[in-house]
């Protein structure tokens, strides 16, 4: 189906092309004068984008100057691109006079239906239909490639953003990783030490004498060891590795304070550094939900789309979240590193929707 609708869209967006072709020339004469003229600029880039959008093309244009060259280079294409579909529509109505001629009994242009005659014009026809149709996808392909050479931005400023972007994604990681050794040496110095510290104190009061302390002393140990293991868990969860993403994710709903609903189908195992990007997105927005939005429910959305690994976390809570809280931040550096793409959605009042796309190929 899909091959039989692609002949007319090919033969419609040539036809188009010579039109707009001629229109562009146009516009470019009239408007050549005044090129600097900001409404110049703008009608240029709409025709531009109805180019791209005629060849199916997602380019980001480099500048105005770009878009007058762009109208201007692309005139001769655009009009043999119309000769083309001229000779087509010529070619295939004389095809239909000369068989409704026949088939009614008449000549046509003096001729009468023989064998070598029907033969020789049905080859002929063929040929004349095959070359008609190789000329369309021509032009349409030459068409694709003067745009991205006009309108794409040079390679070499492609690999120059690149490069500006991997740096500016290496000091955020690198700033992440700070931030998260300060965040996991507070929670060391202001939760398990200070625990530890009155554990000890109660150990040395158990021993002069004081027994009744014990059940004290058994308590605190207890959420020592518990804190030592959340502080564990934000460092690397250890389950990860053993069991796979779903179950260490089953593991943040268990811990959580609030209601969590984990929907994990992946149809295989993604990268390790995926699987701890997906893990460490789901766990914090889990955290800053239960802290900060007041929510009852967060669910936690994984799945694969093509090769994009989606994390899509949502709480029902009050909205309002800060996407330059260090801890949101260090989640969008943490995907960035991976070129991977974070969002944000958190309008006063709520919902709260966070969603990364990690690349896995």
């Amino acid at each position: 189906m899909r091959s039989v609708l692609s002949g007319p869209r090919l033969v419609g967006a040539v036809a188009a092309g010579a039109v707009t072709a001629l229109v562009g020339l146009l516009f470019v004469l009239a408007a050549a004068p005044f090129a600097d003229r900001t409404a110049v600029r703008a009608a240029a880039a709409r025709l531009t984008r109805f180019e791209l959008w005629r060849l199916r093309l997602d380019l980001p244009v480099k500048n105005e100057e770009g878009e007058l060259r762009y109208l201007a280079a692309r005139t001769p294409v655009g009009v043999l691109g119309g000769l083309v579909v001229l000779l087509l529509v010529v070619g295939l109505g004389m095809a239909v006079m000369l068989v409704w001629s026949w088939a009614r009994g008449e000549a046509f242009d003096g001729m009468l239906p023989t064998a070598p005659l029907v033969a020789y014009l049905f080859v002929s026809g063929c040929v004349l239909l095959f070359l008609d149709v190789c000329g369309l996808v021509g032009v349409e392909a030459l068409e694709r490639r003067l745009a991205v050479r006009l309108l794409a931005p040079d390679p070499v400023e492609a690999l120059r953003r690149r490069i500006d972007e991997l740096t500016v994604s290496r000091a955020g990681v690198v700033a992440a990783v700070d931030a998260e050794r300060r965040r996991i040496e507070r929670d060391l110095h202001d939760g398990v030490q200070q625990r530890l510290v009155a554990l000890s104190m109660l150990a040395g009061r158990a021993r002069r004498g004081r027994p009744e302390l014990l059940g004290q002393l058994h308590e605190q140990a207890q959420q020592a060891l518990v804190e030592l293991r959340e502080v564990a868990w934000r460092v690397y969860p250890s389950g990860l590795d053993a069991h796979g993403l779903a179950e260490a994710l089953a593991g943040v709903a268990e811990r959580s304070s609030v209601a969590v609903k984990v929907t994990c189908e992946l149809p295989e195992r993604p990268p390790a550094v995926v699987e701890a990007a997906a893990y460490f997105v789901a766990s914090e927005a889990v955290t800053n939900a239960a802290k900060h939005s007041r929510a009852t429910l967060v669910t936690i959305d994984v799945r694969r789309q093509a090769t994009m690994v989606v994390v899509r976390v949502e709480d029902d809570g009050v909205g309002g979240a800060d996407a330059t809280g260090g801890g949101l931040t260090g989640l969008a550096q943490r995907v960035a590193a991976l070129d991977g793409r974070f969002t944000l959605t958190s309008p006063p009042g709520g919902p709260t929707v966070i969603e990364a796309e990690l690349p896995c190929a």
